[in-house]
């Protein structure tokens, strides 16, 4: 029988830098966080990143969407869940949160305060778990998708004081990584290495996986430029403090909602602590790669397309 867990989950489709149109939604975003003074200090923000994280059922810009429109909320759904699962009514002057269905524009969403009924189940009350947990499939699955961008993994002893990094490959001629075609016939493509990963071997596997995260971070934010400026943007002239502080944000989303400890907490939680404002960075960037390295631990993902292939 299928946990409660697996129940709340929809079938969301991430947006995915292939998925979500650059002219649109990455200035709406970017604009609300220059705009307005609701993210741009350092406590709101970290707010935001913690509610993000522990609306781990619903995709990372989902979340984002919900804590627009209801900061408070605790659980949410649609009316037809809330009856055949819950027993519950959404109450008549209930005001709906707006977040994108799959296959479809829109979808209205109710958070339990605005319903009725029996009393939920515990998971349900208290549904995002504890911190601390062992890493699951995800590292393994990254790593095989992390090719579909030409990136090749080293592993490497390097000390106790650096984890991992990522740097543009400069072999000449460059050298080759195969990824899958198609899950159905097993045919695989060649692809040229572009970026050379190295991660520290002596790390547990949580750790191994929080150090990759922030190394894909770094790449998926631009900060170390793009073979396509439609994968992810160029950002290289960005100020130090500011890719940093990105990457850590991502780290955080990703490593929180699956529920394992991470520094970026800490790093974060710190930040807020000492500075009274969050540096200048993109919120865009920060939600749209949190939302494809998920995505990248938890299912194969296809080849990726050049500009102007259908």
């Amino acid at each position: 029988m299928e946990s409660i867990e697996q129940e709340l989950l929809f079938p969301e489709e991430p947006l995915t830098t292939e998925s979500w149109d650059e002219r649109v939604t990455q200035r709406a975003l970017d604009e609300l966080f220059k705009a307005t003074i609701a993210y741009r200090s350092s406590q709101s923000y970290l707010e935001l990143m913690r509610f993000i994280a522990r609306f781990r059922f619903y995709s990372v810009f989902n979340a984002m969407l919900i804590h627009i429109q209801r900061p408070g909320a605790r659980f949410v759904a649609p009316p037809s869940r809330w009856e055949r699962e819950y027993d519950r009514r959404v109450k008549p002057d209930a005001n709906p949160l707006v977040i994108l269905q799959p296959m479809g524009p829109v979808m209205f969403v109710f958070d339990v305060s605005d319903t009725e009924g029996k009393r939920l189940p515990p998971q349900v009350e208290n549904p995002f778990g504890v911190g601390g947990g062992p890493i699951g499939n995800e590292l393994k699955q990254t790593i095989e998708n992390v090719k579909r961008d030409g990136i090749r993994i080293h592993k490497s002893r390097m000390g106790s004081q650096r984890a991992g990094s990522i740097r543009t490959s400069k072999l000449s001629p460059p050298a080759y990584v195969e990824f899958p075609k198609s899950a159905k016939t097993g045919d695989k493509k060649r692809l040229p290495v572009l970026y050379e990963l190295t991660i520290n071997l002596d790390m547990r596997p949580e750790a191994c996986y929080a150090t990759l995260v922030h190394e894909l971070a770094h790449l998926y934010c631009g900060h170390v430029g793009t073979p396509d400026k439609k994968w992810w943007p160029d950002r290289r002239s960005l100020p130090r403090n500011s890719r940093e502080f990105e990457a850590e944000s991502v780290t955080y989303l990703v490593c929180s909602r699956l529920g394992i400890d991470n520094p970026s907490a800490e790093y974060l939680a710190g930040y807020a602590k000492t500075e009274d404002q969050v540096p200048d960075i993109s919120l865009d960037s920060v939600i749209k790669a949190a939302g494809l390295v998920e995505e990248m631990g938890k299912r194969r993902l296809s080849p990726r397309k050049p500009s102007g292939v259908a």
